[in-house]
């Protein structure tokens, strides 16, 4: 399997535009991206460039320009993440980040349902 690269949050804007919709030039994701950020070409273009190199965009030619698209679904990339998280601040334990978010968190009466019948599942 296909290991996920660590993304950052600069990063994940970028992946946020083409997970939606590809394949992209650099210039459409630009364009999408302007009126979130307010981030020179330059550097959405070293964005690009840098996920190219960790493997989570891949590009072909067409013309002068490339088409990007992802290597890695937002799925795998959110697993790695969350994984990622609970290690560093719960240590790796499930049961005190749910804890957390419970508490911290107003959890609506529908996604409490939605939760037990997740975790009766696994059982």
């Amino acid at each position: 399997m296909k290991e996920i690269p660590g993304i950052s949050e600069a990063e994940y804007e970028v992946m946020k535009v083409v997970w939606k919709k590809y394949p992209l030039t650099s210039g459409e994701i630009i364009e999408k991206l302007s009126p979130k950020k307010n981030w020179n070409p330059k550097t959405v273009k070293t964005l690009i460039n840098r996920l190219v190199k960790k493997q989570a965009l891949v590009h072909t030619a067409q013309g002068k320009a490339y088409l990007y698209s992802p290597a890695v679904s937002r799925e795998a990339c959110a697993s790695r993440e969350s994984e990622s998280f609970i290690k560093r601040v719960f240590d790796g334990a499930m049961m005190p980040m749910l804890a957390h978010f419970a508490k911290a968190n107003k959890i609506k009466p529908e996604d409490v349902e939605r939760l037990k019948k997740i975790l009766e599942e696994q059982n």
